[in-house]
């Protein structure tokens, strides 16, 4: 393990699910670090100078004593393992497989599907001065009714998504839930899985998830 007395930084915006996925790992951590904004969408891009520690122009990017990483998945994990404080990936190979399997889930099947499809489509559209996408939205819905029964029954009878403690596929699981949940169609499909709507509560009241709310909420 490594100390945290020089904190690490993150670079990326509050608004943005992956730079969420890192900082709620660093929270849960319980780790002091720096957030230097950078907004891909602002005019003309991202700042200068930013893809010499993301290449393709996503975020976030990381940086930690000379270790600079991007990828939410490669960043959180590193948090995960480099730092001292709860665990946040189980021991074993089988459960460890699950959170593995859950997270590709999220990054394949429900990032696009619940947040840009339906989140962005019937929320950020108005806001933005546009008509939402209607059939964009009707063509998602059942992807992510998908979605939603695949980490519903992943919560079972228990408390998260794997296992008896919180682990890394919920706090990859939780910011595309609370945006796609801001959307009519999100919150009425939500409304049919109780696991997965007590989890996102549970979810909700954690430390971390308060100190990383994003603006739209």
């Amino acid at each position: 393990m490594t100390s945290a007395a020089q904190p690490p930084i993150v670079f990326g915006a509050r608004y943005s699910v992956y730079t969420r996925i890192a900082r709620l790992a660093l929270e849960e951590k319980g780790l002091a670090y720096d957030l230097e904004d950078v907004d891909i969408f602002a005019p003309g891009g991202p700042p200068e100078g930013y893809l010499a520690r993301q290449p393709f122009g996503r975020i976030p990017a990381f940086e930690h004593d000379g270790v600079r990483l991007y990828e939410s998945g490669a960043i959180s994990r590193y948090v995960d393992e480099a730092f001292t404080g709860p665990a946040l990936q189980p021991a074993e190979a089988r459960p460890r497989a699950r959170m593995n399997q859950l997270i590709s889930v999220l990054d394949s099947y429900a990032y696009r599907t619940l947040v840009w499809d339906v989140f962005v489509e019937r929320v950020r559209a108005p806001l933005q001065g546009r008509q939402p996408d209607e059939t964009r939205i009707a063509t998602a819905l059942p992807r992510a009714r998908t979605c939603l029964a695949v980490l519903d029954q992943a919560i079972g009878d228990g408390s998260w998504l794997v296992g008896p403690h919180i682990t890394l596929a919920d706090l990859h699981a939780y910011p595309m839930i609370a945006l796609f949940r801001l959307a009519e169609e999100g919150a009425d499909l939500m409304s049919d899985y109780a696991a997965l709507e007590a989890w996102r509560a549970r979810m909700t009241a954690r430390p971390s998830v308060q100190a990383t709310r994003s603006p739209i909420e």
